[in-house]
């Protein structure tokens, strides 16, 4: 029974406003003494424009305060999206993880076993299953998705049920594990759904998604025609995908090698959870050399283009195992990332121009999407009826265009929600009452900083623009003792009139000290800035940009 006082929340962190690492938060109770539940715990990756960092996960300073009040954290599904904060988030928590056998082992085998790594405590939910946390009850129910066992979540509260989707769609051939639970979707609509957070992803696209069993149908019949070696690169963790190249490979006598760490570890996860029953074992990457070529099909990482991935490495004809030559076939079993194409493109270039057949999702049905279409997302709301719509895991376009959809499908209140606010949905009247700190921490090195850190900026300007680093002697008369040392990095040795770029700072470093009285050069910060300030200049106005400059004054 809820006191008069209580009220029902919803607090995104992550995953509204982009896609990717996703962090949910619920809350019920009296303000100020509210109890939480979390759901997912994800990364992003970062872009170019982060020069030297690899991942981003989300502020949680908010909950972190209330950490005492957060009952347990829910994962929905094991992509690195939902998961792949937990190791460097949960420390900071210390509550109960619930998750799926293959999202805790995968989770166990990727980020728990890394050296420093915390000991989480896990408690495996089967599909179907319920758990009990503080004042919530949540039901695990099973979505077809790329990756095994992703559920979507069914939160009763003494306020009402809130159906948090996850990823998701609808596939009536899935490849392996179980198909999206209609029946019990629709049961829990007949039960009465105060709020339904929706995937977003797809939400642009009119009509439903292709299967799964489609898919690989199309493999098995490319795999079968093909004369030389076949690679199929594909996302690591769809294992639906990898079992259906084993079974295409096999029907066509062809053995399996993997290639990729990544995929190494999904495999085995798969192995031990039950996914890959009936499939030989694959072979590791030295194998591929000595197998004819009408006789190997290999797995690969790197759909997306990592410049260290197997499958880039193998395009530029530097992995160490495994060679290519014309006649050979890739299939790009993937679709491409928006943010990803000039590096899947270089990929592809560098393959056909070795002669080699290059197949993408543009040319042949060799890949199904994991989110749901217009039409997939038509049918939930039909199951659900929610009282309340919040779109979630897209961009600012996707949230756009399907809280517009909401809208057209009836349901009488929809929120357009970003990250950090905070949105009441019971009692009364369900709107953003307020926002809580939010915001993107960047992984440098073994540290995290926030987003505003000067030296990820710092980076990307030296990226631009070089560095240009000057170290002068400076007597106690004011004189130059001994030649200043100049360095540069990244910084062009002519400019486009021919001269030469260090005689360019040469003169502007001399003719600044020399114009400075006496008195002045004794004075290490005011040569320091001097100097700094002309060199800069001097370099813009022969190259056109303006390198950072740093200048040391030792007095002697």
């Amino acid at each position: 029974m809820n006191a008069a006082n209580d009220e029902l929340v919803f607090v995104p962190l992550g995953g509204l406003g982009e896609i990717g690492m996703n962090l949910a938060l619920y809350g019920f109770g009296p303000k100020g003494r509210m109890k939480w539940l979390m759901v997912d715990c994800g990364i992003a990756f970062a872009g170019p424009e982060l020069v030297g960092i690899d991942v981003i996960i989300p502020d949680i300073s908010f909950i972190e305060k209330m950490r005492q009040d957060l009952v347990g954290l829910v994962i929905t599904h094991a992509h690195e999206d939902h998961i792949g904060a937990v190791a460097d988030v949960w420390p900071k928590l210390g509550c109960q993880l619930y998750a799926t056998r293959f999202a805790a082992e995968l989770l166990l085998t990727k980020r728990l076993s890394e050296p420093g790594a915390p000991e989480v405590p896990i408690k495996v939910v089967p599909q179907g299953g319920k758990i009990e946390a503080g004042p919530f009850s949540v039901e695990f129910i099973a979505m077809a998705h790329s990756i095994p066992e992703s559920c979507a979540l069914a939160i009763r509260t003494p306020l009402g049920v809130i159906v948090h989707s996850g990823d998701w769609k609808i596939d009536a051939e899935p490849g392996l594990g179980a198909p999206t639970d209609e029946r019990r979707l629709a049961a829990i609509g007949d039960e009465g759904v105060l709020a339904l957070i929706c995937d977003s992803t797809n939400i642009l696209r009119e009509g439903i998604s292709p299967s799964e069993g489609e898919v690989a149908r199309n493999l098995r019949d490319i795999i079968a025609k093909a004369s030389g070696r076949v690679i199929v690169t594909t996302f690591a963790s769809n294992v639906a995908r990898i079992r259906a190249v084993a079974e295409a490979a096999s029907a066509a006598g062809r053995s399996v090698v993997l290639a990729g760490r990544a995929m190494e570890r999904v495999v085995a996860v798969a192995r031990e959870c039950g996914y890959l029953d009936g499939i030989a074992d694959f072979l590791g990457v030295d194998a591929f050399a000595h197998l004819p070529r009408d006789r190997v099909v290999l797995v690969a990482t790197g759909s997306q283009g990592e410049s260290r991935a197997a499958i880039a490495r193998i395009s530029e004809g530097e992995h160490p195992a495994v060679t290519l030559s014309a006649g050979d076939k890739v299939i790009f079993s993937s679709r491409t990332i928006p943010g990803n194409e000039r590096e899947v493109g270089r990929i592809i270039n560098n393959l056909i121009r070795s002669g080699v057949d290059v197949v993408t999702d543009r040319t042949a049905l060799v890949h199904a999407s994991g989110h749901p279409r217009r039409g997939e997302v038509s049918q939930l709301y039909a199951w659900t009826r929610p009282q309340i719509a919040i779109p979630a895991h897209g961009e600012d376009l996707h949230l756009a265009e399907h809280a517009a959809f909401a809208k057209a499908q009836g349901v009488p209140h929809v929120l357009s929600a970003r990250n950090g606010d905070i949105a009441v949905l019971a009692p009364g009247q369900p709107g953003i009452v307020g926002e809580a700190p939010h915001g993107r921490l960047l992984k440098d090195g073994n540290i995290f900083v926030s987003q505003a850190d000067e030296a990820p900026r710092m980076r990307q300007k030296l990226a631009v623009s070089g560095i240009i680093t000057i170290a002068l002697a400076v007597t106690s008369k004011g004189d130059l003792a001994g030649v200043p040392d100049v360095m540069t990095a990244g910084i062009p040795a002519r400019v486009r009139d021919g001269a030469a770029m260090d005689a360019i700072v040469d003169d502007a470093m001399f003719q600044t000290f020399d114009h400075l009285p006496r008195q002045k050069r004794r004075d290490a910060d005011v040569v320091s800035t001097a100097i700094e300030k002309a060199v800069r200049n001097a370099v813009a106005a022969a190259w056109g940009k303006r390198p950072a400059v740093h200048v040391l004054v030792v007095e002697v």
